[in-house]
């Protein structure tokens, strides 16, 4: 798109539906700042399988009120049409601490209004997980959190939910993709609210959470002889603030201490680089109250609260930080082994993660006899894997690499708190057994294979790196290495063509799954390497996972040292370092 072209679709947001002061600034990007207006105007911010994700500001690539009220219009238009006429559509509505985020539920629940869609608001941040909860709880027919998860601040974003509490999937994710992209102008969209329609949500609906959080439970006798546990948690600056020792305390945890300067609800984020778990230093803050109090155990969790990062004593007695990997094979082998223990595996049990995630859990799941699906990365198909299974089979829990779990089935996202629960539960667990969690990663290993992953996320941002990603990805797809770090390459999955071909026999077979851009390379040497774009972020990622026997715990450093080494390598020959 030239630039006349960017200017005469700017110009199209100075007329009288739009108000002042966004007219105002956008007159100043044309006169001022036309590298902006081109971020700005290039295109319109796509309304992807999830909902929107963008940086907040003027124009159609913005996140804004006339880009929300588009958005919830074209979902209106959906329930409208999908559900019976004569239905009383209900929605719920849930938004993060980011700025502006009250502003946006507030516009998606008077245009949902207008539409007749009845609408329930929470009256204040709430969890992302509390979301998926409410639309099943209440019976709504859809649910929209404002929440640009641990994105930097100049971002927020729009997610999607269905009837069943999960993230949209097919049919309807690309259903109500088209009848957003069939809202061409602001004219299409009512915004006038039915105020009678919109009710406000309190805390009725958090304390039957809690109550049902509480259920997961599997040791209160061990968690009561030791209550004394030592724990930091850190909301960082988000929604989890209230809600994670509420249902810690609730668990039998009396002595948890929180970083008061983090529990501040704030979209600036101000002590943070980014309110990311998986980023460390978004955790330094915790990690130097638990060094001050000599504390076991550290938890943080997102803005929105459906990941959470954690901090654990190694046998040194020094606070490590674990990875998603390595946390959800101490959750998943925690509730596997309890299930088994109290003899409640009946062989119609199933856990699921994604294909990104460590082949550690399907080692586990295997051991106990429990049925493992494998999804493509986002949680949405973890929440349609358990619905499918809804009446038949028993989910017991999920994860992905990504710092997000799920035990139980009343909520159908990833949830930061009921992990926190269940996490500080195993280090209850643990400690009856005179071990640390870092130390019951240390047997896991020993007992299933000692499984090393890393992540390389290489951020791409603007209109030229979208591009440049998308060249990256063609050329991985039209010239797919031969051997990588020596180890020849014996298998490709390519999830966009649903491929999975053999190299050294020439066959392939069909990929089961949905259409994903997608590229996983398997070695000889039993490594894997799998390519992704961010489907919400300007970013590629590179997943790399290497193992190998640990025979010993006393040789956990020098099996550490030679899988860093050989993904390293691995990392080198990519030309990725």
């Amino acid at each position: 798109m030239n630039m006349d072209t960017i200017v005469k679709k700017a110009r199209t947001w100075l007329n009288d539906t739009i108000d002042k002061d966004t007219q105002q600034k956008v007159k100043h990007l044309i006169a001022h700042n036309q590298e902006e207006l081109t971020e700005c105007f290039y295109k319109n911010l796509e309304f992807g399988t999830g909902g929107l994700r963008g940086i907040m500001g003027v124009g159609s690539n913005r996140m804004n009120k006339y880009t929300v009220g588009m958005a919830t219009q074209g979902l209106a238009n959906y329930l409208n049409k999908v559900f019976p006429t004569g239905t009383k559509l209900k929605a719920a509505i849930a938004y993060d601490t980011r700025n502006n985020s009250r502003f946006f539920a507030q516009i998606t629940a008077e245009v949902l209004s207008a539409n007749n869609v009845e609408v329930y608001l929470f009256d204040d941040i709430r969890p992302t997980p509390l979301l998926s909860y409410a639309v099943r709880k209440l019976q709504c027919h859809t649910g929209i959190v404002i929440t640009a998860s641990h994105n930097p601040k100049e971002y927020n974003g729009y997610k999607v939910y269905w009837e069943d509490g999960g993230q949209l999937v097919a049919p309807h994710d690309k259903n109500i993709m088209g009848e957003v992209n069939a809202i061409e102008n602001f004219a299409d969209v009512n915004f006038n609210k039915k105020q009678h329609l919109i009710h406000s949500i309190g805390d009725e609906l958090d304390k039957a959470y809690i109550s049902q959080v509480k259920q997961l439970s599997f040791a209160p006798d061990i968690i009561a002889k030791h209550k004394d546990l030592k724990i930091v948690f850190t909301p960082i600056h988000g929604t989890a603030v209230h809600l994670v020792p509420a249902c810690l305390k609730a668990y039998g945890f009396n002595n948890v201490h929180s970083v008061e300067a983090q529990n501040v609800a704030d979209g600036n984020f101000p002590t943070v680089e980014y309110p990311n778990p998986e980023e460390a230093k978004a955790l330094q803050m915790a990690l130097e109250e638990a060094e001050k109090i000599d504390a076991t155990l550290v938890m943080g969790t997102d803005p929105d609260a459906d990941r959470v990062g954690i901090a654990v004593k190694n046998t040194d007695g020094k606070l490590v930080l674990l990875n998603g990997n390595q946390t959800a094979s101490i959750l998943i082998y925690y509730l596997l082994n309890k299930w088994h223990e109290e003899k409640k595996l009946s062989g119609k049990e199933f856990t699921v993660k994604t294909i990104v995630t460590t082949e550690l859990l399907t080692e586990i799941a295997r051991h106990y006899n429990v049925e493992q699906y494998d999804v493509l990365t986002g949680f949405k198909f973890i929440a349609e894997i358990i619905k499918k299974n809804e009446g038949h089979k028993k989910f017991i829990a999920g994860g992905e690499e990504s710092y997000g779990y799920l035990v139980g089935d009343f909520v159908r996202d990833k949830d930061a708190v009921i992990s926190c629960c269940i996490i500080a539960e195993a280090a209850a667990w643990a400690a009856s057994q005179n071990m640390t969690l870092y130390e019951l990663l240390l047997n896991i290993y020993l007992k299933f294979g000692f499984y090393k992953e890393h992540l390389i996320s290489i951020t791409k941002k603007g209109k030229s790196g979208s591009e440049e990603i998308a060249l990256m990805m063609k050329n991985y797809r039209s010239h797919p290495p031969k051997h990588i770090n020596k180890a020849e390459v014996v298998r490709i999955k390519d999830y966009l063509s649903s491929t999975d071909s053999d190299t050294l026999t020439g066959t392939s077979a069909v990929i089961e799954l949905p259409k994903s851009n997608v590229l996983q390379f398997f070695l000889n040497d039993g490594s894997k390497i799998t390519i992704r774009p961010s489907g919400t972020e300007p970013k590629i990622k590179f997943y790399f996972s290497v193992h190998q026997k640990n025979e010993k715990i006393e040789n956990y450093d020098t099996v550490n040292a030679a899988l860093d080494k050989k993904i390293n390598n691995i990392i080198q020959d990519m030309g990725l370092k």
